[in-house]
């Protein structure tokens, strides 16, 4: 259990961190910029929370928001094969299987798109849609830290894949099920 009686630590201010390992690390080293934009990504979540009515969509992404956080611990502590005096948090690919299933679930209450949709209709869906380009940027910095040659956990990678794909349904439900997207017109205004 986490417990935090201070707030500020001071250790920060000269622009570096600690991750969950104890390691120094700047700012904006890539790990801390992939847990970062990892809680971007959960705070625009429950921003889009606090546009929707109580339901399963909702419990959905309130679960989803407590994902995020076990997500964010697994990316702060590197695996780097060390014994540590803790087991660290993990994240399973049951996780990314259930949101497989969240998304078939609540897709199956929509009818096909037949044209790309744009980022908007309802505040709810807007919120969504914009949730999903963060974690889908949180994706992007998972894969560059990876690619750096760092240990990121495949099933963080595959979980931020479904998450922007649960999200892209998520934001499609809360437009009235789709019947509220707002739909891409190819060269309309030209």
């Amino acid at each position: 259990m986490v417990r935090l009686t201070k707030i500020y630590t001071r250790t920060g201010d000269k622009g570096t961190t600690r991750l969950g390992d104890m390691s120094i690390a700047s700012k904006h080293d890539p790990r801390v910029e992939a847990y970062g934009t990892v809680d971007e990504a959960n705070a625009s979540i429950g921003l889009a929370i606090a546009a929707l009515e109580d339901g399963a969509l909702k419990d959905t992404l309130l679960r989803i928001q407590n994902e995020l956080f076990d997500l964010g611990a697994d990316l702060c502590v590197p695996d780097r094969g060390q014994k540590l005096e803790w087991e660290p948090l993990r994240v399973t690919p049951q996780q990314a299987t259930r949101l497989e299933a969240d998304i078939d679930a609540f897709n199956a209450k929509l009818s096909p798109l037949e044209s790309f949709i744009l980022p908007g209709g309802s505040e709810a869906a807007a919120r969504l849609h914009l949730a999903r380009t963060i974690a889908r940027r949180a994706e992007r910095r998972a894969v560059e830290l990876k690619d750096l040659g760092e240990p990121v956990s495949e099933a963080v990678i595959i979980y931020l894949n479904r998450l922007s794909d649960f999200l892209f349904v998520a934001a499609r439900i809360a437009n009235d099920e789709g019947r509220a997207d707002v739909l891409w017109v190819p060269g309309k205004t030209r």
